[in-house]
């Protein structure tokens, strides 16, 4: 059984290349990409046995999809449907001042019909992680029921909750995102949430430190960790809070960092690391992704010792 396991969807990915325009792009290059599958791709990479579960349409863009994650490891429990359609997204990469554009293609998308009895919940209670985040359950009410069952199925199993806060406002609006992940918190222990997300959604003031402990003290969570892009991360756990700087890289691709981070904090924990270990390990891995096109962090765990060794921090607080 795997340790880890995550349910949400995954897309399949179209850029052009280099930094060329979607509207006169000749051809695309293409990759499966999702918050949930690129976790579990990153602890699989670190030695954690991962499962990824879904549902996906029976199509040839579905069967790439599952294909390519299989081709990283993980293991993946997904629910063939002959209803709904393979969700994509394209990627524009542009420098300074154009930006990346993010296109979302994936309306009416085979997993927005999931509900948690179409899984086998014997998978998420033996494992010691289950995982999903904000992304899921704003995709449709019938996911947002799905995302609900399944973390109360984890819980009544034993098996520690994780979700990565991940507000997309092209998905839905802060006051629809707050209305239900605050309704999911009593059923989370490890929440990741990004600093400008804790304030632009929730409502919350102060510094990343101040957003930890606020965190940390309304809700019962057993860890918080609050990014903080290019300055690092701060985790809250057993009311001491612990912070770790980025680790400079020269970035080919953003996405998926998050992902990665995320899937290296889990990853070292169930590995036996304590926290500021775990995050000195996230940042690490996190700086490795953004070398990588595509949104899977594709390391290996000799990659992130050597960037730890070569540039760990005194971590100690």
């Amino acid at each position: 059984m795997s340790e880890l396991v995550t349910f949400g969807e995954t897309m399949l990915r179209f850029s052009p290349p280099g930094k060329q325009r979607l509207e006169n792009a000749s051809e695309l290059e293409v990759h499966a990409g999702g918050a949930e599958s690129n976790v579990a791709i990153t602890a699989q990479r670190l030695g954690t046995p991962a499962t990824w579960l879904s549902k996906v349409p029976e199509t040839p863009l579905g069967r790439r999809a599952v294909g390519e994650l299989r081709q990283h490891g993980i293991d993946t429990d997904v629910v063939w449907s002959h209803r709904g359609r393979q969700g994509t997204y394209y990627v524009e990469q542009g420098g300074s001042p154009r930006g990346t554009n993010v296109v979302y293609d994936r309306a009416d998308s085979a997993i927005t019909t999931a509900s948690a009895h179409e899984f086998d919940l014997d998978r998420i209670q033996d494992a010691q992680v289950f995982f999903t985040s904000g992304i899921t359950p704003a995709l449709s009410s019938s996911l947002r029921d799905a995302t609900a069952n399944l973390l109360k199925a984890a819980r009544q199993g034993g098996t520690t909750t994780a979700v990565d806060f991940n507000y997309r406002r092209k998905l839905w609006s802060p006051e629809e995102a707050e209305g239900t992940m605050t309704k999911l918190f009593p059923g989370i222990d490890i929440l990741v949430i990004a600093a400008r997300d804790a304030r632009t959604v929730l409502g919350f003031e102060g510094d990343p430190r101040q957003l930890a402990h606020k965190l940390g003290s309304q809700y019962d969570f057993t860890t918080v960790v609050v990014t903080r892009g290019d300055e690092g991360a701060i985790a809250w756990h057993d009311s001491v809070v612990h912070d770790h700087d980025a680790y400079e890289t020269e970035t080919v691709d953003a996405i998926g960092t998050g992902d990665a981070f995320t899937g290296a904090f889990i990853a070292r924990r169930l590995d036996g690391d304590d926290v500021p270990t775990a995050l000195e390990y996230a940042a690490a891995t996190a700086a490795l992704k953004r070398t990588i096109p595509g949104d899977a962090a594709l390391v290996t765990a000799e990659e992130v010792e050597a960037v730890v060794s070569e540039h760990g921090q005194d971590i100690s607080r």
